[in-house]
């Protein structure tokens, strides 16, 4: 791989232990990898000029159903809490085939790197009329973003005290087999990897315990992480505390769904001695503000999360909850609401941000080699031009949240330029955004 420098940041944010802010730096990219930070650096390769950008590690989205970018804004579900939510869009789901799966995955990928996302997470749970993961990890390798796309399930129906439609669960057995067969065939456990595949049963009212404990005995034998929905909202709670006589937190620690190896979406209403759980154990989270903000969820307690040492990511949730996929803007809105409940030094805009990025990458099991703009580490990089009239006026180029650009200039995946001024390098996008407006149409027929 050639060699690449970013030459003349006018700041360069490194997420790293001190908070190091490096004006007027260099970065040399050689192999895929941070290799030289420094100021007057030299290449043989070639020369990214980063006058007047703000340079940060990429941002990462913990937390996403890709699949929902077909179905964003559907009027039914527009004004809906969670469940009736789910209801509404369940049977237009059901007529997904691969072709929906690809499309709404490329799309959606697509939208998270313009917005300096270098890697995500993706949870996929139903898998009608012949879609496979498989259809979102081909996706993938067409944008180029480091990718951790998991396995989900849904295995009780209506019928069984279910929420989703009988026609989108599956046999227990099935799902356990299909789970070994994708993490055998596309797990990559490198430092430099770019797909890493999890294993996600949906939620606690989707699947049966015995799946949540099968799948966390898996997981660990295979050595890849954990992930679901967890203390989304009050029903949720509700449905805990009738269905299995506790709290959303004592249910996952009963069946091996805390540590290091585990992330949980939302926990937008975890009690006090959760969070010490969730702290104790290392177990992440995926706060997702503007999904739970559309839902009406409610704020999660990230500001006690944090102070108690709980690892904390951002997520953007699918795109029918929230229904963007901005992780700039994300960052903000995770900003504000803690504002709201906490008040206005709650959360700071250096803060909100290395939750996006070096938050992020621990979340997922990679902050040993991503999150940070460190010598050694992975190049995963976004420079952002702050000479816009977005960010005209600023004080302070770092505070992007507050006063700057939501959408990158230049993005680099692993040393490869996946955005180059403002435009993805990978994919041709109108013709893209052509073939998903056909899939949409067929859908609302």
């Amino acid at each position: 791989m050639p060699e690449r420098l970013i030459k003349g940041a006018e700041i360069i944010l490194t997420m790293d232990d001190a908070g190091s802010e490096l004006a007027n730096a260099d970065i040399l990219i050689r192999d895929g990898v941070i290799a030289e930070i420094g100021s007057d650096l030299k290449t043989i390769g070639e020369t990214i000029l980063a006058t007047g950008c703000v340079v940060t590690p990429g941002l990462v989205n913990t937390h996403h159903h890709l699949y929902q970018t077909l179905t964003r804004a559907v009027p039914g579900g527009q004004d809906a809490l969670l469940f009736g939510w789910l209801n509404t869009l369940y049977p237009i789901w059901a007529r997904f085939g691969p072709q929906e799966m690809f499309s709404a995955t490329q799309i959606g990928l697509a939208e998270l790197a313009l917005s300096g996302c270098t890697m995500t997470s993706d949870h996929l749970y139903l898998y009608p009329n012949g879609a496979r993961l498989d259809d979102t990890i081909a996706a993938a390798a067409e944008i180029g973003l480091r990718f951790h796309p998991t396995r989900g399930a849904m295995s009780i129906g209506e019928s069984d005290g279910g929420l989703p439609p009988d026609g989108l669960v599956e046999a227990e057995t099935a799902i356990i087999k299909d789970m070994i067969r994708v993490v055998d065939t596309f797990h990559d456990p490198s430092p430099g990897s770019m797909i890493r595949v999890g294993l996600a049963p949906c939620s606690p009212f989707s699947v049966s315990r015995d799946l949540m404990r099968e799948t966390a005995h898996l997981a660990r034998d295979k050595g890849v992480m954990l992930h679901t929905h967890l203390a989304e909202n009050d029903e949720d709670i509700a449905y805990s505390l009738e269905k299995f006589g506790c709290r959303p937190g004592q249910y996952a620690e009963d069946l091996g769904w805390v540590g290091d190896d585990v992330w949980h979406a939302h926990c937008v209403k975890l009690d006090g001695a959760e969070i010490d759980l969730f702290a104790r154990s290392r177990t992440g989270v995926a706060h997702c503000p503007c999904s739970n903000c559309r839902l009406g969820s409610g704020i999660a307690p990230v500001r006690a999360m944090r102070d108690a040492g709980v690892k904390v990511g951002l997520g953007v949730d699918g795109s029918a909850s929230n229904d963007m996929g901005n992780m700039m803007l994300e960052a903000r809105q995770a900003m504000l609401l803690q504002r709201v409940v906490q008040g206005a030094d709650a959360m700071s805009a250096r803060e909100a941000l290395y939750i996006a990025t070096r938050g992020g990458a621990e979340v997922l099991g990679r902050g040993e080699h991503c999150g940070q703009i460190k010598t050694g580490y992975r190049a995963d990089i976004a420079l952002w031009d702050t000479n816009g009239v977005d960010g005209a006026g600023s004080w302070d180029k770092v505070a992007l949240i507050l006063a700057g650009p939501s959408k990158v200039r230049d993005l680099f995946v692993e040393g490869v330029q996946v955005v180059r001024d403002y435009q993805l390098s990978g994919l041709d996008l109108p013709w893209a955004l052509e073939r998903q407006k056909q899939l949409a149409l067929n859908l609302m027929q």
